[in-house]
């Protein structure tokens, strides 16, 4: 019997090397293919595929809100595909879960696809899922924040320190990450990134804008209620939220 599987990855170059790589295994049939997270839940809902490839990194919904919102009785096994760093893979080691780190190998390809294979043969698809099930619980319970962005550009990924990180701005879907003199576009939500920002060290001062709350010099009100935050390198940016609940959280006195 042929391996069902659907391909999760909001860049297509990498939906295509994939597919690609994937065509050399003679007995898995890739089902479908999906560019975000929405289309992902319905897609594996309605096609209930034996093994999924699914990109950890998306905009709106990332892998783990996607496996979150899929039924229980219908997790596939996994093979997560992320730019992660080594510390923050130590969860997927933790609950036996195989992941492939951007740019991987081919071979390292083979090995994963290769123990999806023995699982399933060996009917341990139940087992695999409760491990998805431990890694989901512990992520909604713990203060798993990011201590690191990964960057994918054409032929690397950059990883930024969070505490590096001046502000970041909202360009459409994407993000603009301001570090220093240098400039990062993510391929994220300001939604997502305030949600695994440490809360600590940054605060959404509107709808398109966070600041690293380390780097504010003062804030400045303006008329009609308006105020500005002006940061050490001199950057000024308006924000939307209540002078009074700034002030607290800025710890200004």
């Amino acid at each position: 019997m042929k391996i069902r599987a659907i391909v999760v990855d909001d860049e297509p170059l990498a939906r295509q090397r994939l597919r690609l790589l994937l065509s050399e295994e003679g007995d898995l049939e890739i089902v479908g293919e999906c560019e975000d997270g929405i289309e992902a839940v319905a897609q594996i809902t309605a096609s209930k595929p034996d093994l999924l490839f699914l990109d950890v990194q998306m905009p709106e919904m990332d892998g783990f809100e996607v496996l979150g919102k899929v039924p229980r009785e219908m997790l596939p096994i996994v093979i997560f595909t992320t730019a992660y760093d080594e510390h923050a893979l130590r969860a997927f080691d933790a609950h036996a879960l195989d992941y492939l780190l951007k740019p991987f190998k081919p071979e390292r390809l083979k090995q994963a696809v290769q123990r999806a294979r023995e699982l399933i043969a060996n009917k341990q698809a139940g087992a695999a899922a409760r491990g998805l099930l431990e890694l989901l619980s512990e992520r909604s319970t713990a203060n798993n924040y990011l201590s690191r962005l990964a960057v994918k550009t054409p032929d690397r990924v950059i990883f930024v320190n969070v505490e590096e990180i001046d502000a970041i701005e909202a360009a459409g879907k994407y993000a603009v990450v301001h570090v220093g003199k240098e400039n990062h576009v993510l391929r994220e939500t300001m939604n997502s990134l305030e949600s695994n920002l440490p809360p600590d060290r940054f605060l959404r001062i509107s709808r398109s804008v966070i600041v690293n709350i380390s780097r504010v010099q003062e804030l400045q009100p303006m008329f009609k209620g308006e105020n500005v935050i002006v940061l050490k390198n001199g950057k000024r940016y308006p924000t939307t939220r209540p002078l009074r609940e700034i002030q607290q959280k800025l710890e200004f006195r």
